[in-house]
């Protein structure tokens, strides 16, 4: 495995292209992770894909995280690989509760399926994504079972008789307990 150093074309290309979208850049055993604002995210990852000198022609996967009590509180993370160039770079954004990330399935059609899941998961919406629906839970499924404040029992329904009461007003995003 090849080690990245601060004047990698990783990091340089990055940082000189999109100096005021890049909150921060961190090197950790070899690998590069960019925390970007989410209003770069398609240009960015449209100009990693499409750079001769990156050519980040495979997105890995995009996952959603949650840091619950956190502003703000959901962090999507995209693990880009280059096919060509065999290396590997990560990009992370943070979004409030009910803020929208912009959808990459025009740039990699792979992210279809990713980003139902941190959907279906979190609650996480990407905006422009072709077909946004659960891709787990029944379409009728209240909450986002990943979420930190999800009843480690979920919430009783027809599917689950042994689950927590719900409150009357219920909400995905409000703290049960």
């Amino acid at each position: 495995m090849k080690t990245v150093a601060e004047d990698s074309v990783l990091v340089k290309k990055v940082v000189d292209n999109f100096w005021d979208a890049v909150v921060a850049t961190t090197l950790f055993r070899g690998e590069v992770t960019h925390m970007v604002k989410v209003s770069a995210i398609v240009s960015i990852c449209d100009f990693l894909k499409t750079d001769p000198d990156l050519r980040m022609n495979y997105l890995v996967d995009v996952i959603g995280v949650d840091y619950y009590a956190e502003t703000p509180r959901f962090e999507v993370v995209y693990h880009l690989y280059s096919l060509p160039k065999k290396h590997r770079i990560r990009l992370k954004v943070r979004v409030n509760e009910g803020d929208q990330v912009p959808s990459v399935t025009h740039i990699w059609s792979g992210a279809n399926w990713p980003e139902r899941e941190a959907f279906d998961m979190f609650g996480i919406v990407f905006e422009g994504h072709p077909d946004l629906r659960r891709i787990y839970m029944a379409e009728d499924w209240q909450g986002h079972p990943l979420r930190k404040d999800y009843p480690l029992r979920g919430y009783k329904d027809r599917y689950n008789p042994y689950g927590m009461e719900r409150e009357e007003e219920w909400s995905p995003g409000k703290k049960q307990g």
